[in-house]
C-alpha cells in the first residue's frame, strides 16, 4: 500500500516557510528502514521568526482577534480542527503508522482521541466566558473582589514521538482554548502528522501566527524555543534528562514550565484474580504502543502464590500477539521508532541477563521479520531491585517481574522508584484496591486495568515524572493566569490619613 508523505516546510505566521538555513531531516520508516521523505530542520533563526509571529498575533487588533476574543470565537476554530481531523482520520492514521511504527488500528484510535480533545477544549473555551469575574468573598463590605482568567501568552510546546499527533493535541487544544499563541516543536523522529495539523489549521482559517510548527532537532530548535525570553511558558513531554535542561533554562527567566517526564510504573497482581483477564491487562499495560509509553506498567509485581501459573499465562498471551508491518490487519505490535531506540531496547535486555535476570520470553528480533526495528515482547524474571531493568525506563516492549508475599511488600516494591507517573492494581478485593491506590506514590492509578486515558481526567506525575497536569480542566488552567481585581465601593473616604482640607 503506497502512501505518499507530503512535502512540507515550517509553518510560521500562517504560511509554509523554508528554514532559514535550508536544512532538512530524513524520515525513516521503522518498518522498512527506508528513507521515505524529509522534514524541515528549524534552527534558532526560525524560532525567532515564529516567536515574533506569535507575539504579533496576540497583539493584533489590540488582542481582539484571539487573546481577548470570547471563548466562543476560539471554540469555533477548535471544532473546525476536530472536524477536519475526523475527515482525514484514515490518511492521518496511515501517515502516523509509517512514521513511528504504531499499529494502524491504534493510530486510528488515536485520531479519534485527537478530534475528541479539540472538541472537549472547545466546550471548555465556551465555559470560560461564564467563569470570568468569579466573585471572591472578602471580609470588608467596603470592597468587592473578583478573578479574571487570562491567557498566559506565547507558549512553547515540545512533544514526543510515541503519540505524535495526540500529544500535540493535548497541548495545542488547551493552549488555543485559553487564548494563547503556540509554537509547537514535535520530535524529529515523528513529525509528519504535526505538519498536517498545521495544514488543517490553515484550511480552517485559524488566525495567522496563533499556531506555528517548527520541526527539527532538540538542541537546534527545542532549546532556543525553551530559553527564548519572549516565550512565556514551556510545556514539555519527554525524557527526564531533557526536562531537567528545559527547567534549568526556564529558571533563568523565572518562566513557568509543565513537565510530563519518564516513568517506571508498577502493576500489582494479587492472587484472587482471573488469570487470563489479569494477564491481558498486564501485557496491554506494557506492550501497547509498541511498549513506548511513558506510563507503561513495565514492572509486574505478582503474588507468589500464583506467580508460576500467571507467568505461563503471560507467555501464552505474548505468543498470540501479531507482530508485523503496522499496516497489516490485526497488527498488535509494530517496530520501535528508530534504529537508536532498537539498539537501546536490546541493550537493556542483554544487560538484564548479564546482571543475573532470566529472559523468560522474547527480547529478540522476531524470526519472521528480517527488516525493521522489531523486538519480540520481552518477559524478564529473577529481577532484583538493584538491577538496571528494575530502575530505568526502557521505552520498549520489555516487562520485568518480581514476586511479593504481602500487601505491604507489594506497596513497598511498587513505590521503589524515582518516578511516579502511573501505577495499577488488579484484585477482586475492591477495599484492598482502594487501600493500595491510596498508598501508591503516583499521579495516575488504575484499578483492574492499565493505561486507559480520558480527555476529561487529569494526567501527570510526581517525583521525577514531572509536575503540572494535562487534560481535563487542569489542562486548561495551566495556560491561564489568574488576575485578582479588587474595587473600593464605599462612598466614604478611606480616612487613614488626616485630610489636608480639614487642617
Amino acid at each position: 500500500m503506497a502512501i505518499s508523505i507530503p512535502t512540507r516546510q515550517l509553518f510560521i505566521d500562517g504560511e509554509w516557510r523554508e528554514p532559514v538555513l535550508k536544512k532538512r531531516i530524513p524520515i525513516i520508516n521503522p518498518t522498512t528502514e527506508e528513507t521515505i521523505g524529509s522534514i524541515p530542520a528549524a534552527t534558532a533563526e526560525d524560532v525567532e521568526l515564529a516567536v515574533d509571529a506569535a507575539r504579533k498575533a496576540l497583539a493584533r487588533n489590540k488582542g481582539k482577534d484571539w487573546r481577548s476574543a470570547s471563548g466562543a470565537v476560539r471554540a469555533k476554530y477548535l471544532r473546525a480542527i476536530a472536524a477536519k481531523i475526523t475527515e482525514r482520520k484514515s490518511e492521518l492514521a496511515k501517515l502516523e503508522a509509517i512514521d513511528c511504527g504504531k499499529p494502524l488500528e491504534e493510530a486510528a484510535w488515536d485520531m479519534d482521541d485527537v478530534a475528541g480533545c479539540f472538541d472537549y477544549y472547545a466546550d471548555l473555551a465556551e465555559r470560560l466566558d461564564a467563569k470570568q469575574k468569579a466573585p471572591v468573598d472578602v471580609p470588608m463590605d467596603t470592597f468587592k473582589s473578583y478573578v479574571l482568567k487570562e491567557p498566559i501568552g506565547v507558549v512553547g510546546l515540545i512533544t514526543p514521538w510515541n503519540y505524535p499527533l495526540l500529544m500535540c493535541a493535548w497541548k495545542v487544544a488547551p493552549a488555543l482554548a485559553a487564548g494563547c499563541a503556540a509554537i509547537l516543536k514535535p520530535s524529529e523522529l515523528a513529525s509528519v502528522t504535526s505538519l498536517e495539523l498545521a495544514e488543517i489549521c490553515k484550511d480552517v482559517g485559524l488566525p495567522s501566527g496563533i499556531l506555528n510548527v517548527l520541526t527539527g532537532y532538540g538542541p537546534e530548535a527545542g532549546a532556543p524555543l525553551a530559553s527564548h525570553p519572549h516565550v512565556d511558558k514551556v510545556a514539555f513531554t519527554g525524557s527526564s534528562a531533557t526536562g531537567s535542561k528545559i527547567m534549568a533554562s526556564a529558571a533563568q527567566l523565572v518562566k513557568p514550565v509543565t513537565m510530563e517526564l519518564g516513568g517506571k510504573s508498577p502493576i500489582v497482581v494479587f492472587d484472587d484474580v482471573d488469570l487470563d483477564k489479569a494477564a491481558e491487562w498486564a501485557i496491554f499495560g506494557c506492550f501497547w504502543t509498541n511498549g513506548q509509553i511513558c506510563s507503561a506498567t513495565s514492572r509486574l509485581l505478582v503474588h507468589e502464590n500464583i506467580a508460576d501459573e500467571f507467568l505461563d499465562k503471560i507467555v501464552q498471551w505474548c505468543k498470540n500477539i501479531k507482530i508485523s508491518d503496522p499496516l497489516e490487519e490485526g497488527c498488535r505490535l509494530g517496530p520501535v521508532v528508530s534504529a537508536g531506540q532498537y539498539e537501546k531496547v536490546l541493550k537493556f535486555v542483554s544487560t538484564a541477563e548479564q546482571e543475573g535476570a532470566k529472559i523468560l520470553y522474547g527480547g529478540v528480533r522476531p524470526k519472521h521479520l528480517k527488516k525493521g526495528y522489531f523486538v519480540e515482547p520481552a518477559i524478564i524474571t529473577n529481577v532484583t531491585t538493584s538491577m538496571q531493568i528494575w530502575k530505568e525506563e526502557v521505552f520498549g516492549p520489555v516487562l520485568c517481574v518480581k514476586t511479593f508475599s504481602s500487601e505491604d511488600e507489594a506497596i513497598e516494591l511498587a513505590n521503589d522508584t524515582i518516578y511516579g507517573l502511573g501505577a495499577a492494581v488488579i484484585s477482586n478485593d475492591l477495599e484492598r484496591c482502594d487501600r493500595v491506590a491510596k498508598a501508591f506514590q503516583a499521579g495516575i492509578v488504575w484499578i483492574n486495568c492499565s493505561q486507559p486515558c480520558f480527555t476529561q481526567a487529569p494526567w501527570g506525575g510526581i517525583k521525577r515524572s514531572g509536575f503540572g497536569r494535562e487534560l481535563g480542566e487542569w489542562g486548561l488552567d495551566t495556560y491561564l493566569t489568574v488576575k485578582q481585581v479588587t474595587q473600593y465601593i464605599s462612598d466614604e473616604p478611606w480616612g487613614w490619613y488626616k485630610s489636608p482640607s480639614k487642617l
